[in-house]
């Protein structure tokens, strides 16, 4: 490693000027990166700010001070943008006056350059007791270091803070420990997270500080393996951060991290992503193992005297280990190996102590997980069949999978297990509507999987399809594709015979199936249940689907399942299921409209004006209300309705288009079914869309204008620009219409110019399949001549390219 002095371009003087040339031209050089560059920037700040401290100290005549460096500048580490944790430490002995002087001569430098400053003046016996009320001020002296000036004056105050913290550890560790669980709240999963914050998020830099303070205190130590790496990786991803933004910022924005990835040398964003979650995932663990640690060391003391107590003064026995299975006992409130187990003999150990840890709801020891890594025994392929039951044992067990899986998988016996696993770990998911990174997605997925076993006929197949149905994201293209050759192959892998590795591959390749047609497709269709029917093959395999399929959108995020996605995925299951028995597919009928449908066709023809009901029934809250409107059948019905919809802020959830022809009474009846959710706020009133309903269609209310003034005076926060819309053709999902299907970034009126530019096109819509997934719409709209036949295959990709120029 250069050190500053090694280069006498970047002496400064101990004027600002010279020190800020001296630190630009260091962060301009590029063969300096990561330590080297912060420790050199650390040592230049010395330099700069001892020759400040000598000749103010000369000019006020104080003598018994220090100046201490605390915090990270106190490790001698600073990133670009860092702040300065600065202690003015002395005896006392100097006049107020003075000492006021020379904290002036300090502080106002570094204000000048626009660096920010953290700073306070005290004995050392005010800043133990200062550390003594306020513990970030105790873990920033834990690193306290000379920067200038009388030297034993802090090596006095760095003894006593250390024994305080050592001796105050049973009250200080557990203050420390929420302070951490409640940042955490706060900031979230650092490795979870598409715009994360590099310090404050759990698995970030804070925690790697609290590890540090809590090595401090002789209670407890973090596992070492990875942790100075993980935390150089996220110090260097800061740095580029700074250097990029020009500010002191920890938030990793998606709009900066193509350059930020560039900076480091890393191929695109992605890598980036993957690399700090990879960093994160060795941290939040080593926290995980340190505060158990904690916790045991805390309870063994509070229960010594006691014991001590009961036993009369003699020693304490040996911890009690439990048997849980062949070669792995619980001890002391962990899944451990039995002291006759061999794991360079048994083969199956590792996958015995997981499944045993994780049905006992017991935590993995590191140790016994370290020592599997370093001398287990491989398995052989395929698999026996006691290592596969004890592998769907492990995913069968719910919730406490979670922690067993991340246990194996920091000693790296995962990937040893299952080599198909290193394409997604830590592998980041620009999606919004999803909480976690791929391999944490599938780990969740198989937990609600777990859930649903009694569902099915197959439980372990269930239960692979989970683990495996997104495994094909680690390869380019379809992950659907590519995700069905993976799952044969692992289900080989793992001893699945022929049969079951076809049906695993079929489940993976179908995963997204139900929940898309369902959403997306007219139920009504013979057309849709036949192809359905066609792809899933079997009764067995469709009940698996299902269940996947549930466990599959839980585990996403909030915004995937819903009572209304559930009803729809049941329906179409339902009738599928019929065809798979035999029964053919039930061809459409004329709709017969409902008693309030008819109600209010009839009185939209007596006024020939729009009639709008609003029900808010209670059980939809959740998944919007809905909204009928019966109008007189006349042009440009669809998008006034959408309009009207996205002036008064609502979301379209799903919508439905009939026309209704009543019996004995001239004329047609379009009813529209919408379901609708508020943006924010109460609904409206049914009397106010009405209103504004006739305004748009009679032209004295001008949709398209009113919906650019609001996107004008609101417009949203630009972040990663979206790729463009893109609308298609889907071929052989209905005999009855023409459907399109619209991929597009979810905005304001978006339906209302869908609609737009079909009516400008001449077109009927039949039906329209509204579904938002974060940021992006995926609208299928079911479309006819105006004879209500499909289009033919030129008149369609024409009107594709219609409504995808009217879009863009």
């Amino acid at each position: 490693m250069t050190s500053v002095e090694d280069n006498t371009d970047h002496t400064a003087d101990s004027g600002p000027s010279g020190y800020a040339a001296a630190r630009l031209r260091l962060l301009q050089e590029e063969s300096r990166s990561g330590p080297s560059r912060r420790s050199a920037l650390a040592g230049l700040t010395d330099e700069w700010l001892s020759a400040l401290f000598a000749t103010a100290a000369r000019e006020t005549g104080v003598r018994g001070a220090t100046l201490v460096a605390v915090g990270g500048y106190g490790r001698a580490e600073l990133s670009p943008r860092s702040d300065l944790d600065l202690l003015l430490l002395h005896d006392g002995k100097a006049e107020p006056a003075a000492l006021g002087a020379l904290a002036d001569r300090l502080w106002y430098p570094v204000w000048d350059l626009g660096v920010a400053l953290d700073h306070s003046v005290r004995t050392p016996g005010e800043a133990r007791r200062t550390a003594a009320e306020d513990l970030k001020v105790h873990l920033g002296l834990l690193d306290a270091r000379t920067v200038a000036g009388d030297a034993g004056l802090l090596a006095g105050l760095r003894t006593a803070v250390l024994a305080d913290w050592r001796n105050q550890a049973p009250k200080r560790l557990p203050e420390l420990h929420s302070l951490c669980r409640e940042r955490a709240e706060r900031a979230g999963e650092l490795r979870f997270l598409l715009e994360p914050d590099l310090k404050e998020a759990r698995g970030g830099l804070r925690d790697v500080t609290a590890l540090r303070a809590v090595a401090a205190s002789w209670l407890a130590d973090a596992p070492r393996e990875g942790l100075a790496e993980a935390r150089r990786r996220l110090l260097d991803a800061r740095d580029a951060l700074h250097l990029v933004t020009g500010r002191a910022t920890d938030r990793l924005s998606l709009q900066e991290q193509d350059q930020v990835a560039a900076q480091l040398g890393l191929l695109d964003a992605d890598a980036l992503l993957r690399e700090v979650y990879e960093a994160a995932r060795v941290v939040a663990y080593a926290g995980d193992v340190t505060w158990r640690e904690v916790g045991r060391v805390l309870r063994a003391r509070a229960a010594r005297p006691r014991l001590r107590g009961l036993l009369g003064g003699r020693g304490a026995t040996a911890a009690a280990r439990a048997p849980l299975a062949e070669g792995v006992v619980e001890s002391d409130g962990e899944a451990v190996l039995a002291l006759a187990a061999r794991p360079d003999r048994d083969a199956v150990l590792a996958l015995r102590l997981a499944a045993a840890a994780a049905q006992a709801g017991l935590p993995v020891s590191p140790h016994a997980v370290r020592r599997l890594a370093q001398q287990g025994k491989a398995l052989p392929v395929p698999w026996p069949a006691e290592a596969r039951e004890q592998l769907l044992t492990l995913l069968g067990a719910g919730e406490p999978t979670v922690a067993v899986w991340e246990a194996m998988e920091a000693e790296g016996l995962i990937t040893r297990l299952l080599p198909d696993w290193e394409r997604v770990r830590c592998r980041p998911q620009r999606n919004p509507v999803h909480t976690w990174t791929v391999d944490r997605h599938l780990i969740e997925t198989a937990v609600r999987a777990a859930a649903l076993t009694r569902r099915v006929g197959r439980p372990d197949l269930l239960l692979m399809a989970a683990l495996l149905h997104d495994i094909g994201k680690g390869w380019p293209g379809d992950h659907s594709v590519a995700g069905e050759t993976i799952a044969r192959d692992v289900a080989a892998r793992v001893g699945f015979d022929a049969r079951d590795a076809a049906v695993l591959g079929a489940l993976v390749r179908h995963h997204l199936l139900l929940i898309d047609t369902a959403t997306r497709r007219d139920l009504d269709d013979p057309a849709t249940v036949r192809s359905v029917a066609e792809a899933v093959g079997s009764v067995g395999t469709l009940e698996i689907l299902h269940a996947l399929t549930e466990a599959d959108a839980l585990a996403t995020g909030p915004a995937a399942w819903s009572a209304w996605r559930g009803s729809l995925v049941a329906d179409l299951v339902a009738r599928v299921a019929a065809v798979l028995r035999g029964a053919a597919p039930a061809e459409r009928e004329p709709e017969i409209p409902s008693a309030e449908q008819e109600r209010l066709a009839v009185e939209a023809l007596r006024t020939g004006e729009p009639v709008v009901a609003l029900h808010t029934r209670q059980e939809e809250d959740a998944v919007g209300v809905e909204l009928v409107v019966a109008v007189p059948d006349q042009p440009g019905v669809l998008p006034a309705a959408a309009g009207v919809l996205a002036l008064h802020r609502l979301t379209v959830r799903a919508a439905d288009l009939r026309s209704v022809e009543l019996p004995d009474r001239l004329g047609e009846v379009l009813v529209l079914r919408w379901r609708v959710a508020a943006e924010y706020g109460a609904l409206p009133e049914a009397a106010r869309l009405r209103t504004d309903l006739v305004r748009a269609l009679d032209g004295s209310l001008d949709v398209p204008a009113r919906l650019a003034d609001r996107e004008a005076a609101y417009p949203r926060r630009r972040g990663v620009v979206p790729p463009p819309p893109r609308v298609t053709v889907v071929p052989d999902v209905s005999s009855l219409a023409t459907v399109l299907e619209v991929r597009a970034p979810d905005a304001v009126g978006l339906l209302h110019r869908i609609g737009r530019a079909l009516e400008t096109a001449g077109v009927r819509v039949r039906s329209a399949h509204v579904s938002t997934l974060g940021a992006n719409a995926v609208d299928t709209l079911y479309v006819t001549t105006a004879e209500g036949k499909p289009l033919d295959p030129a008149e369609a990709a024409a009107l594709a390219a219609t409504v995808e120029s009217a879009l863009s």
